[in-house]
């Protein structure tokens, strides 16, 4: 799935070398050995993984943010959520940004939308996307999403 502002739609390239590198581990990696949170060298820092292990939560317990240096990949090993997203440019600041974890944070909009994944299923988030990921669909899950990182 790609959704953006009518505009940005050329400014990244989804079928790079990079992105077949993350699809590629994607693809042949065992998860079900990975029982804590970590992080896994892909091609040094221009690729990466983080395995991430927590529980989903009310929405009014989650928060908007974005990501400068890198697209994120972000596959459901395991549960379900909803992520919003909007893009970027519709989003207040609210804290300004970490560059050591490439983070910055954003106050929850009025209107945005939303998508649902299950296990197997991906979404990527560019640096022009804002997106609130950990959101419960029904009640709280246990959920392992596998965040590979991409360098812009």
């Amino acid at each position: 799935m790609l959704t953006t502002e009518l505009g940005l739609e050329r400014k990244y390239d989804y079928l790079s070398k990079r992105f077949e590198k993350a699809f590629a581990f994607l693809k042949a990696a065992d998860f079900s050995e990975y029982r804590e949170p970590c992080e896994i060298e892909i091609d040094g820092r221009e690729i990466y993984a983080q395995v991430q292990i927590y529980e989903t939560k009310d929405p009014d317990d989650c928060r908007f943010e974005a990501h400068r240096k890198y697209y994120d990949i972000q596959y459901m090993a395991e549960g379900e959520e909803y992520m919003g997203f909007i893009p970027l440019s519709r989003l207040e600041e609210d804290g300004g940004y970490d560059s050591n974890n490439d983070l910055e944070f954003f106050k929850t909009p009025s209107d945005c939308g939303r998508i649902a994944l299950h296990k197997g299923d991906f979404a990527v988030v560019s640096p022009d996307d804002g997106h609130m990921p950990r959101v419960s669909i029904h009640d709280p899950v246990r959920v392992k999403k596998i965040v590979v990182k991409v360098l812009v």
